[in-house]
């Protein structure tokens, strides 16, 4: 019988990610046959493997979907949340598979989101050695210089860790107000607010406008759709993906 990592079967299923099936993992919240598993187990077929209590389950052949959403301010990226904050599931009306977003955008900010149930793809996607670029439409305030640009592009500490080189382009200036382009190649958490905050920047407004190859489009807020199949093709191969 063939074994396979409990985090693949996990992410495999559409329940989740494989880096937050690692986490529940850690925490406990996985068992394989009512045993606490812990990071490196496998299992196979017969085996039953609940998270968080819920019954995992392993279709022999799997029907993935691949959307993009354009998520308006507001909404929490996550499958549900305990604070009854609205999530960006919400806006998935009509989607009968289970999916789960791809990476995330905080409650403020806004634009393209990636949802699937292909759990080898949103690892292909997330992981950090795939270094996919990401773009934002960034929204400044009061005004920039040229050393608050040099120490951005250039890579700034936060969180104890220096930031990898960022492309910025200023797309615009208004009294008091100034447009961004940001491109970076990491996803830590809320980096681009924090990149701005670093330097002495309020920021006012914060759009992602492409993930890769993939770009939002004129997809209305809140409205969602699937990728196409060149989409999907130039995103995995921007991933390094065989498929």
């Amino acid at each position: 019988m063939e074994l396979i990592r409990l985090q693949k079967i996990i992410a495999d299923s559409g329940f989740c990610s494989r880096r937050k099936a690692e986490e529940y993992i850690e925490r406990g919240k996985v068992k394989v046959n009512g045993h606490p598993a812990k990071l490196g187990d496998k299992a196979g077929f017969r085996d039953e493997i609940t998270v968080c209590g819920e019954r995992i389950y392993r279709p022999k052949k799997k029907n993935f979907i691949y959307l993009m959403l354009n998520k308006p301010r507001g909404y929490v990226t996550t499958v549900s949340d305990e604070l009854d904050r609205k999530c960006v599931m919400d806006l998935l009306e009509g989607v009968n598979e289970r999916v789960y977003p791809v990476g995330r955008l905080d409650k403020n900010s806004e634009g393209l989101l990636l949802f699937t149930n292909d759990g080898n793809f949103a690892n292909s996607v997330m992981h950090p050695s795939r270094h996919l670029a990401k773009t934002y439409r960034v929204t400044v305030r009061p005004d920039i210089n040229d050393d608050q640009l040099v120490t951005m592009s250039s890579g700034m500490e936060i969180d104890g860790h220096k930031t990898q080189p960022a492309v910025i382009n200023v797309l615009s200036k208004e009294p008091n107000r100034v447009v961004l382009l940001i491109t970076i190649h990491e996803g830590r958490n809320r980096q681009i607010r924090k990149m701005c905050e670093g330097v002495g920047l309020e920021v006012a407004r914060l759009r992602r406008i492409s993930v890769g190859p993939v770009k939002l489009g004129m997809l209305k807020p809140g409205a969602y759709r699937e990728l196409t199949a060149e989409e999907l093709r130039a995103i995995r191969n921007a991933c390094g993906e065989d498929k």
